[in-house]
């Protein structure tokens, strides 16, 4: 997809969402290095590959760089990949629902939704099992397998409430692909 480079060069606008360049068959892990310490991900493309594929593209081209979480609601999730840090931000077009039976145990990760649809890059990762989003139709697209202490210790905070302190920022994401 055609981009715009924001003012640190960073492509955080596209005209539309990725082409398939991943493989369904391959291991893909993320490795998001944060300023409160690194959260690796064991991301799961045969059962979200649309969002698999979406998450590996912004990434290596380093979307998430210097993003925050925004909304960290404690006992629940914390939600990143907005570029204006208030939930509304997005990175130009949105994603068609994927959905699977993977269940919201702690440490899934899923992209977020609102009224506009599915984000095209915010996500959130779960910090206990959270059956309701399941039935509210939010899809897994992987799962915490080291730093899930990092993801419980961001902070707490509340985009659409004034005062709130900073979000901890994303310092990159890393994308492994094995076979």
């Amino acid at each position: 997809p055609t981009g715009t480079a924001s003012a640190d060069g960073v492509f955080r606008t596209y005209t539309s969402a990725p082409p398939m360049q991943i493989d369904e068959n391959r291991k893909y892990e993320a490795l998001i290095r944060t300023e409160k310490g690194d959260i690796r991900l064991e991301l799961l493309p045969k059962s979200a590959p649309e969002y698999v594929n979406n998450f590996v593209f912004l990434a290596k081209n380093r979307f998430y760089d210097g993003l925050t979480f925004h909304r960290v609601v404690a006992g629940f999730v914390a939600q990143a990949g907005d570029p204006l840090a208030n939930s509304q931000g997005g990175p130009g077009y949105n994603l068609d629902p994927e959905l699977n039976s993977i269940e919201f145990t702690e440490g899934v990760i899923a992209m977020a939704a609102g009224s506009q649809g599915v984000s095209g890059s915010q996500f959130f990762i779960t910090m206990i099992r959270q059956p309701t989003l399941k039935t509210n139709g939010f899809s897994a697209f992987g799962r915490v397998i080291e730093g899930l202490d990092v993801v419980k210790s961001l902070t707490t905070r509340d985009p659409a409430k004034t005062g709130q302190p900073p979000g901890d920022r994303i310092l990159t994401v890393q994308i492994t692909e094995k076979p």
